[in-house]
């Protein structure tokens, strides 16, 4: 399905099911390369911006929360960027259909705002990545809650709850991880001038804009760096506070069973059918009693002067 929304000669066509006559039509009437088209295809692939004589091809990485609203997925937007045209191919990420129905209801209610974006298609460009970080930029700060949620009830949840947040909490951040680092190479193309785009540097200069996005996505993988740290020295604490919890249990086991033990004894004794070489009567049995509450007694200092 092929919708489009145009403002003066600038298009932009979402194309979010393509068939083989929506790729025929990019082959045939835009004269997109065939490599092009097979990795709009394809449903992994790595970030990556393909220069021409006439336009770009770039395929970009970005999160977002699935349907459980705990891990992070990653959906791919495939954009071909013309002088005139935006061409998005596939099911980008949700904020890219939202934006272009935005757009598309703006324009026809004649919104100043959305004709200025439409003005040339790299302010275009420049607005479709800028939304997409500022959305991602709203996901990683939700990871660094996450992390700080952690740290404050570390010391407060159950065992299992913690392994299980810091379990999620990590895979999220590694994911994020894997994906912004080798992003980051093509954004520095815009930044560094790798890529000239279409606007005229005399009227519009669009490296301030490029550096923007640039900045936006380097300040958020630098926040999941240090997620990624972070989740690392709570889970290592975590580890800690398990192991002196179980030594704590094993500590008052291990006292139990030594204060019993001599009184298990004694009681055994004098409990077998034998003849003792001393009466056994009424004053016998409190003087044992008493020995053995004297004996609890004596260990039970001991061990805590031990303890000290």
């Amino acid at each position: 399905m092929i919708e489009k929304i145009e403002h003066k000669s600038l298009q932009w066509l979402d194309i979010t099911n393509p068939s083989e006559d929506d790729y025929r039509m990019l082959l045939e009437d835009y004269h997109f390369h065939p490599l092009d088209i097979e990795d709009c295809r394809g449903t992994t692939q790595r970030p990556k911006l393909d220069e021409y004589d006439d336009y770009y091809f770039l395929i970009l990485h970005f999160p977002y929360f699935d349907r459980d609203n705990k891990t992070v997925r990653i959906r791919e937007v495939k954009l071909f960027w013309g002088r005139d045209y935006i061409i998005t191919v596939g099911k980008a990420h949700w904020v890219v259909k939202k934006l272009f129905d935005e757009m598309k209801e703006d324009l026809a209610e004649g919104d100043e705002e959305t004709q200025m974006m439409m003005s040339t298609s790299d302010q275009l460009l420049y607005h479709i990545l800028n939304r997409l970080m500022l959305e991602t930029n709203t996901l990683v700060q939700r990871i660094g809650a996450d992390v700080d949620l952690i740290n404050y009830d570390i010391f407060n949840r159950r065992a299992r709850s913690i392994i299980e947040q810091i379990s999620v909490t990590r895979r999220n951040i590694i994911l994020l991880n894997t994906t912004f680092r080798p992003q980051l190479r093509v954004l520095h193309m815009f930044e560094s001038g790798g890529v000239k785009g279409f606007v005229d540097p005399e009227v519009l200069e669009m490296d301030d804009y490029w550096g923007n996005i640039l900045d936006q996505y380097q300040k958020m993988f630098d926040s999941i760096e240090d997620f990624g740290e972070l989740i690392e020295g709570l889970s290592h604490t975590f580890d800690s506070l398990l192991t002196n919890r179980t030594n704590e249990i094993m500590r008052v086991l291990t006292y139990f069973s030594t204060i019993m033990l001599p009184l298990t004894v004694v009681t055994g004794f004098f409990g077998m059918n034998v003849d003792f070489p001393f009466p056994m009567g009424h004053f016998t049995f409190w003087v044992i009693l008493a020995s053995l509450a004297i004996l609890t007694a004596a260990l039970i200092v001991f061990f805590h002067n031990r303890t000290k």
